[in-house]
């Protein structure tokens, strides 16, 4: 058919343009690539218009064109028409062609109009794809937005991060250089601490060494001079028999003038004497003649002086009762109109209490001038535990060693017992627990370490006895230096030996003779002056620190009863926790209440009753009214109204600071109805630190 003629003349030009030579995909679209670039030459047909012109053609002739496209048809269409009527139009000017030269040039136009109609049909094929595909290439360049967005808000967040993190680590970087910085400051502090207490601690021994080397020059320099006077006085000596026999018959011829003091005849008293004397005598010519003396002549000479005074000592005897039987026939007279009058006592130091004769005088109405009489044996058995445990302990030659074996030992056991006592503190209870189980285990026979050695109480027989006496003397101790400068001391170091007590009730006696010792207040007991006592033993006997002729003075010795009173009325209160509940405390309030009753039936002494008073009722007041109740304030009410009194009456203007303050102290405890807890009571938040 001529069509088909056409039609395939028609591809050919297509396949030829080139238009036609192009290839076309279908992802073009999508990725945007502008593949119709080459649309803007002439159009041309391709390989494909055949199958265009079979199968598009046909189905698209009856249906109208868009208006779009039909803007675009006319515009081409006649720019065709107008080519088609250049061509056709010198045909017919000329009018010289015939019919069959016009019949092609209707061909032409006819494939002409065809070819355009194609490429129409084409540019709307192109333009649906393009419009199917330009929402798929926005949707998918937002989406490449969108993920472009959330990557940069991801690392600008991951920016943020990592920024907070490195300023995160700066600052623990600068906290643990400051940390760092601090702690080798105070191990710095720490260690130049402790290099002045080892400065401050060797300066005491040499300190201590050159005293105890001054004390061996000045010991070896008195022996020495000793013995010079000793050979230069073995003369003299031998002479002093001689010497003395003119005297020795005189006594009785002086006591015949008062024959109604001796109960046989005078006259037979010179009669003994004359054999020693005579034979003195004889000894003594060779000393004249500036001869050494012998040591024989000596020892016989002195023999003859004893004899001699053996035979008068029952004479001397015989006078001195009768004349204190005198002496109380006397007494007795002047007592009769004076009831009130009391002996001249001793004047013994310008602040000691006046010296007590015990029954010698009359004591206040209704008081007492000693310590009753239990109270006195109770005192008495502790002394003499005490002393039998010191003397045992120096038979043994523990105390006294002298081999380097014993000695170490002695050391070990010494710092094992005394350097826990010293580290006592209110610190933390943890600590104080790890104390007393190291105190008990030395006392239970376990080996303890010290100092880098391993001791234990099993090494010598008598390591117990000394642990025991030493524990004790160093607690008291701890009383005595300690609690006198810091009175919240007092409460750690008590509860320890109030544990140490039950376990072990011999440290308890051994305690309590030690602070008996050191302060007789705590009996109650003030020791009496006894006739022919010498008189740094009666300030000894008081409680008074005597070195030669210089008595402690009175601030120092009240600073010392105070501590260890102090820590007696913490031990009567406190227990060990975790002992047995069941059982009853070794020395507990009802001696607290024994003691606050028997100082209370004596004679007060001026400013110490006053303030181991106020020492006793601040510490343990509390626990006493807790425990007591009606009967504690009834107490409290006799010491303001009567006992106050007697206790002002006998202290000086100087003396009234220790009574002013035990006076106001019983006056706000008797206001407020209560008496306050004292400072430093450990309470059971204690046990958690």
């Amino acid at each position: 058919m001529p069509s088909d003629g056409r039609c395939g003349e028609t591809l050919q030009a297509l396949r030829r343009s080139d238009k036609g030579r192009l290839r076309y995909h279908r992802d073009w679209l999508p990725r945007g690539e502008d593949v119709l670039g080459e649309g803007g030459s002439l159009p041309a047909l391709s390989s494909y218009s055949g199958w265009v012109v079979e199968h598009v053609l046909p189905n698209s002739a009856p249906e109208r064109p868009a208006p779009s496209e039909e803007s675009e048809r006319p515009s081409r269409v006649p720019a065709s028409s107008g080519r088609n009527a250049a061509a056709v139009s010198p045909a017919t000017r000329d009018g010289t062609r015939d019919q069959q030269e016009c019949q092609p040039l209707d061909s032409k136009a006819l494939r002409a109009s065809r070819g355009m109609e194609v490429e129409g049909c084409l540019r709307m094929y192109e333009l649906a794809h393009r419009r199917r595909g330009t929402p798929g290439l926005r949707h998918w360049q937002e989406e490449q937005e969108r993920q472009v967005r959330a990557l940069s808000e991801r690392a600008s967040e991951q920016l943020q991060r990592f920024e907070e993190h490195q300023e995160l680590r700066r600052h623990q970087e600068c906290q643990d250089l400051r940390r760092v910085l601090e702690k080798s400051a105070r191990e710095a502090l720490a260690r130049q601490e402790q290099l002045q207490a080892a400065h401050r601690h060797r300066a005491q021994l040499l300190h201590q060494r050159l005293r105890e080397a001054e004390q061996q020059r000045l010991k070896a320099e008195e022996q020495e001079r000793l013995g010079q006077e000793e050979a230069e006085g073995r003369g003299p000596s031998l002479c002093a028999p001689q010497e003395e026999r003119p005297r020795l018959p005189q006594p009785p011829a002086a006591w015949a003038q008062q024959p109604h003091l001796l109960q046989g005849d005078p006259a037979t008293s010179r009669a003994p004497a004359s054999p020693p004397c005579s034979h003195i005598s004889a000894l003594t010519p060779g000393s004249g003649e500036h001869l050494p003396p012998a040591a024989e002549d000596q020892a016989v000479a002195e023999q003859a002086l004893q004899d001699t005074r053996d035979l008068l000592a029952p004479l001397q005897q015989e006078v001195a009762a009768a004349k204190g039987e005198k002496r109380r026939q006397e007494e007795a007279a002047r007592a009769k109109p004076q009831p009130s009058h009391t002996q001249k006592e001793p004047e013994v130091h310008k602040d000691l209490p006046a010296p007590s004769q015990g029954s010698g005088g009359k004591q206040s109405q209704g008081l007492q001038g000693q310590a009753q009489e239990s109270t006195m044996q109770w005192y008495q058995q502790l002394q003499d535990a005490a002393d039998r445990c010191a003397l045992a302990l120096a038979l043994g030659g523990l105390t006294n060693a002298q081999d380097s074996q014993t000695k170490k030992i002695k050391m070990n056991l010494q710092k094992a017992a005394t350097i826990p006592v010293s580290q006592i503190s209110a610190v933390a209870g943890s600590k104080l627990q790890e104390i007393f189980h190291r105190i008990h285990a030395l006392l239970s026979g376990q080996p303890v370490s010290t100092g880098g050695h391993s001791v234990s109480v099993t090494q010598t027989p008598q390591g117990l006895d000394f642990v025991q006496y030493k524990l004790a003397e160093k607690l008291v101790k701890q009383g005595e230096e300690e609690v006198a400068s810091h009175h919240q001391a007092a409460f750690p170091i008590a509860l320890v030996a109030a544990g140490i007590w039950e376990l072990h009730p011999r440290v308890g006696d051994l305690l309590l003779a030690h602070l008996h010792k050191k302060c007789p207040y705590s009996v109650p007991f003030y020791p009496a002056f006894r006739e022919g006592m010498a008189l740094e033993d009666y300030q000894r006997s008081l409680g008074y620190r005597v070195q030669g002729a210089t008595v402690e003075q009175q601030h120092s010795f009240l600073k010392r009863m105070s501590g260890m009173m102090r820590l007696y009325a913490a031990i009567l209160q406190l227990r060990w926790p975790g002992g047995n509940p069941q059982e009853t405390h070794p020395h507990g309030l009802n001696q607290g209440w024994r003691w606050l009753a028997q100082i209370l039936n004596l004679e007060p002494l001026p400013e110490v009753t006053a303030t181991l008073l106020y020492d006793f009722l601040e510490v343990c007041g509390n626990a006493l009214m807790r425990q007591y109740r009606l009967q504690f304030w009834k107490m409290l009410l006799l010491l303001q109204e009567e006992y106050l009194p007697r206790m002002e009456a006998i202290t000086s203007p100087g003396q009234m600071g220790s009574l002013i303050r035990l006076q106001q102290f019983l006056e706000q405890c008797l206001h407020d109805r209560e008496v306050p807890v004292p400072k430093g009571f450990l309470t059971s938040s204690f046990w958690r630190s």
